[in-house]
């Protein structure tokens, strides 16, 4: 009785992927020039995005470019075992981590405190003109970004340090100070994100009911109470959706600026794991030292899990409570 219940089961389940292939292939027939378009993105993806983690098998060989993935001895855990012994490791750590808070904290409530500000504007030109703008700087490439900051803190010729000369004190170098380093990255980051994150925010107060406001006006709202109690409540979401993606890529810091904005001066505070992971694998003295170069990535990688794990567990709970 129990094998021809088994056997039922599996005929059925049988069936039903038949099913599902012939639906499939009924609705490429049907719809075959969109799945033409979203080939060349399928293609990217597996070609660029999938195909590539094969490759972190790396980290347990002793990697060999003229050996090949396939020949290059295997090491184990020599690598990973390799980090927790490099003296150097938690000073990238902690600066990445500094870094990624600050971003979190400064740069991640700005978009949101211009987006409410922006909603608010009742002209429409004014607020077309304003958000366009601010969206701009996030096309200019990091290069031209922190080729203006050089210009703007040149110790000759910059702007700032002629008004420091004007009110009599020295000029400063600050693209040379460790303490200027984190700021200035920070400021860079604002001024070239926050136009373009703040598009996901005036989008879902675009799907706000209106009616919610016009009975808040019934009842004699301010502005204030309007935000407070309607629009940040209902773009509560997308706040936290974001908060996690943000922590998701807390050890992804912004590798071509700091490049950019690197020199051996400000090495203390500037040098992260993308930079000290660029060194291992591209800059070693002798052959470049691939395998160690992707341990240490991938270990970043973990971690980030467990603290998009993590955030995301506390954001459910959060939305439970109903604080928004």
């Amino acid at each position: 009785m129990a094998g021809k219940k088994s056997e039922g089961t599996a005929l059925a389940s049988g069936q039903k992927k038949k099913s599902t292939l012939q639906g499939l292939m009924k609705d490429i027939k049907k719809d075959w020039i969109l799945y033409l378009l979203l080939l060349p993105g399928l293609l990217s993806l597996i070609l660029f995005k999938i195909g590539p983690v094969g490759g972190m098998v790396i980290a347990f060989e002793k990697f060999s470019a003229f050996q090949g993935i396939f020949k290059s001895p295997w090491v184990g855990l020599a690598n990973f075992a390799k980090i927790f012994a490099d003296p150097y490791i938690p000073k990238v750590v902690v600066n990445t981590i500094i870094l990624a808070i600050l971003t979190i904290v400064v740069v991640f409530p700005i978009p949101i405190i211009f987006s409410l500000f922006l909603n608010e504007i009742r002209q429409k030109w004014v607020r077309s003109t304003v958000q366009s703008l601010s969206f701009l700087p996030y096309f200019i490439s990091a290069a031209v970004m922190v080729s203006i900051l050089y210009t703007i803190l040149s110790p000759s010729s910059g702007i700032i340090n002629n008004l420091i000369r004007s009110m009599g004190g020295e000029p400063i170098n600050f693209m040379a100070k460790p303490g200027w380093f984190r700021p200035l990255y920070v400021i860079l980051e604002i001024w070239q994100t926050f136009g373009y994150s703040s598009i996901i925010y005036i989008a879902a107060m675009m799907n706000i009911d209106t009616s919610l406001y016009e009975a808040a006006d019934v009842d004699g709202a301010t502005r204030w109470d309007k935000i407070l109690k309607i629009t940040l409540p209902c773009i509560s979401t997308s706040i936290i959706v974001m908060l996690i993606i943000s922590v998701g890529n807390i050890f992804t810091v912004n590798l071509d600026r700091i490049l950019l904005m690197y020199n051996s001066s400000v090495y203390d505070t500037a040098d992260v794991i993308q930079t000290y992971v660029y060194r291992m694998a591209f800059e070693s003295k002798g052959f470049p030292d691939y395998s160690y170069g992707t341990a240490v990535n991938i270990l970043k990688s973990v971690i980030a899990f467990i603290m998009v794990s993590f955030v995301n567990k506390v954001a459910d709970k959060f939305a439970e409570t109903r604080l928004f």
